[in-house]
């Protein structure tokens, strides 16, 4: 039996509520390889896309954040496994994609799953690190306990394509917030064949979804949903900048911004604990000692 030589060409897809979905608009957009050749088309997100994401993401928010912390560890830490079992494929995406050496992509991809595992290990462990019993003045207990934002926009830089988003979404997510991710815009595909590692690993629909597109086309729409609670913003571009930071001024919404090198986020400040609390709210209780 002789094999199919036939090259099926592909288009990525959106990832939204644990589908591949292609835009509701049909537009689509040719990935540049190194060498200026369009190697595959992929999804171009609009308004609507973003709606839905957020629908999605706030449908699993609740289910996802009453999770127990050791099992959103454990989760993380299958996502990881499934990223080891198809390190190869992602390497030659990074590489055939962006145009480094296989040897630079292949440690971008283990950089990948180390991340994954090092936030992992986190997630149930920072709230005993970062909450605290404190003094009052009165026969009460008080306790101060970090809980979830709820959905949270994540804008993703160009490069590195995969581990700066494998870094930021598991920061977001260990801690039961779910996330809207815009993939890279010059290199989206390593991303957008990282959402298979997403759909077959434990992680449930509409915890991560990714998007890829234009920024300044995307941008205002995530400044202004009421529904997003919070923006992490590794763009650098600073007119992307300045339309998500819109959403501080107009609806309150959190934005925090991430500055970093190519080389920072082989780094240990990609590995920041700090970066956990900046999505998660503080809820103190009082409770009357005896009772």
């Amino acid at each position: 039996m002789k094999l199919s030589e036939t090259k099926v060409r592909k288009t990525y897809k959106l990832f939204i509520s644990g589908a591949f979905v292609r835009s509701e608009s049909g537009r689509s957009l040719p990935a540049t390889g190194p060498k200026s050749v369009a190697p595959e088309n992929y999804s171009w997100a609009s308004r609507k896309d973003l709606r839905d994401a957020v629908t999605a993401a706030r449908s699993s928010s609740d289910g996802w954040s009453k999770r127990t912390p050791y099992l959103r560890s454990q989760i993380l830490y299958r996502a990881a496994e499934m990223a080891q079992q198809r390190q190869f494929e992602l390497a030659e995406e990074i590489a055939r994609s962006t145009g480094i050496p296989p040897t630079q992509a292949q440690t971008e991809v283990n950089c990948c799953i180390e991340r994954l595992v090092h936030y992992a290990g986190w997630a149930d462990k920072y709230a005993a690190i970062f909450s605290s019993t404190n003094p009052v003045a009165s026969s009460h207990f008080s306790f101060t306990i970090p809980e979830p934002s709820g959905v949270v926009a994540i804008i993703a830089p160009d490069q590195p394509s995969l581990l700066a988003l494998v870094s930021l979404i598991s920061a977001v997510i260990l801690s039961g917030n779910t996330a809207i991710v815009l993939v890279s815009e010059k290199y989206p595909l390593p991303a957008l064949t990282f959402a298979e590692v997403f759909a077959t690993s434990d992680i449930p629909p509409g915890v991560v979804n990714l998007l890829s597109g234009k920024r300044l086309e995307l941008a205002p729409h995530f400044a202004s949903h009421l529904d997003i609670n919070a923006i992490v913003d590794a763009s650098s571009d600073p007119s992307t900048s300045a339309l998500l930071r819109t959403g501080q001024s107009s609806n309150l919404k959190r934005y925090i911004h991430r500055e970093m090198t190519d080389a920072d986020w082989y780094s240990e400040k990609a590995e920041n604990p700090y970066w956990i609390l900046d999505t998660i709210e503080y809820k103190t209780a009082w409770h009357p000692i005896g009772v």
